[in-house]
């Protein structure tokens, strides 16, 4: 019923930047909170960047003044501004989303995950 899609990972070399973005397609109603969680090879998965439908926003320690969530409600999207990024910035990001979607005449909230988009930062 509902899909996130991920978007611009790629390579890029240490203090380069990448923006990644996430959609959200299908049933939707509503769509609450989105937010950015990580996950490096044999550690486990962590929350880099969320942001509320009204718009306030959180971040990891780790990533404070160098990444940028944001999100654009008209098209369903958020997005991951991510600047001067290191080598241990490196792991596949997840795009979350919490989403109230439309069941025939009632409505259901669920939290949603996309399939992941890899980030890999040389040194």
């Amino acid at each position: 019923q509902v899909q996130l899609v991920e978007s611009g990972g790629g390579l890029v070399q240490a203090g380069g930047s990448l923006r990644l973005s996430c959609a959200a397609s299908g049933s939707i109603f509503s769509i609450n909170a989105m937010s950015w969680y990580r996950q490096a090879p044999g550690k486990r998965r962590e929350l880099v960047a969320a942001i509320a439908s009204g718009r306030s926003t959180n971040y990891a320690d780790s990533v404070k003044g160098r990444f940028t969530i944001s999100r654009d409600n008209a098209k369903n999207m958020v997005y991951l501004q991510m600047n001067s990024l290191k080598p241990e910035d490196t792991a596949v990001y997840y795009c979350n989303a919490d989403i109230t979607v439309r069941v025939l005449t009632t409505k259901l909230e669920g939290d949603y995950w996309g399939q992941g988009t890899q980030v890999t930062v040389s040194s």
